[in-house]
This record gives C-alpha cells, structure tokens and sequence, in this order.
C-alpha cells in the first residue's frame, strides 16, 4: 500500500498546471490531473470543485481583503483602507514563492477565452465583497463602489506587474504604488 503524502491540494494544483501547459486546458481531465498528482479522482472533489477552480482558488483572496478591511483603522479614508488591504493582500497570497506559479498560471488563462471569462467573474464577485465590506465600515454606496473599483483596478495592475518581474519588490509595494497611480489618474 502507498505511503500517505501531505499536501494533496498543493500536489493537485501543480499537476494539473503542468498538463494544462503540456497539453491544453481543453485537452486535460480532472482523471489525468489525479493521477498525475498521485491521487484519486475522489481526492480531487474534495478539493476542487472542478478543474477551473485549481486555477482560481476558494475565495481565500476575498477573504483576506474583507478582512483587511473590516480590522481596518475607523479613521482611515476608503482609499487608506483599500491600500491596506492591497499589502496584506501581498503578505499572504502573492509571496515570492508563489511568484513563478503565478505567472505560470496566467499564461494558461491568457490562452483560454473560457478561463479568462471565469477570471473576469471572479474579479467582479471580489469586487462586490470589497464593496459591502467598505458599506460595513458606514462608507456611502457611491464612495465604496468607486474605491472597490479603484481598488481592483491597482490591484489587476499590480498582480501583472508583480508576476512578470524576476525581482524580490514585494507585491504590497507594487500595489500600493499601482494605486496611487489610477488615483492620480483620476484627478488628471
């Protein structure tokens, strides 16, 4: 019988990268994912709910900034909070070990219309939870959605940016720099 090894979402995420890479998103079943990783078909629905989810994770990014933003200082403005978030946001999901698999899996949703459709409701559904995390803390309707917005914006620019460097800038740097620049854009 086969010695139990740990981390089996991990395993499973790097497995199937590497075949939707090696062979397509298309072209790659939850089976040969599985297997690839060393697991069973079972194992992988305990941990994803399709193949598309290896890719986009379960909600631990919202979480982290619904998080943020609610332990944020109470006299800390929308934008403040936002670029708050944005760093810990970089502490916790976008660290110099998962730079090189970032990037990566970029690539394999860059090439399929399907998986960028899904990356484009993902980032919506993030910003509404940034949106009502904001209306929480008591900030209007109106100035919530335009700093969630803002907000998503430097945060896309700061994850583009932030993968496509070799460099050791932490991504809360980049991001907080992305976001002082669509903030100066908006009063341009």
């Amino acid at each position: 019988m086969p010695r139990w090894k740990p981390n089996a979402r991990a395993r499973l995420a790097a497995a199937a990268l590497d075949l939707f890479e090696e062979r397509g998103y298309e072209n790659t079943s939850v089976i040969d994912i599985a297997q690839r990783a060393g697991l069973g078909k079972t194992t992988f629905f305990r941990h994803f709910q399709d193949k598309r989810e290896v890719l986009f994770g379960d909600g631990t990014l919202d979480a982290i900034l619904v998080d943020a933003i609610t332990s944020a200082a109470e006299t800390a403005t929308p934008l403040e909070v936002m670029a708050r978030a944005l760093e810990i946001v970089g502490q916790y999901a976008f660290t110099s070990e998962r730079r090189a698999f970032v990037a990566r899996r970029q690539k394999v949703i860059d090439a399929n219309p399907e998986l960028r459709e899904r990356e484009a409701l993902k980032n919506l559904a993030l910003t509404a939870a940034v949106t009502d995390a904001l209306k929480r803390r008591g900030v209007s309707d109106l100035n919530a959605r335009v700093a969630a917005e803002l907000g998503a914006l430097a945060l896309r620019i700061a994850y583009e940016r932030w993968s496509e460097t070799t460099g050791d800038e932490e991504f809360g740097v980049i991001a907080r720099h992305a976001l002082d620049e669509v903030r100066a854009a908006t009063l341009r």
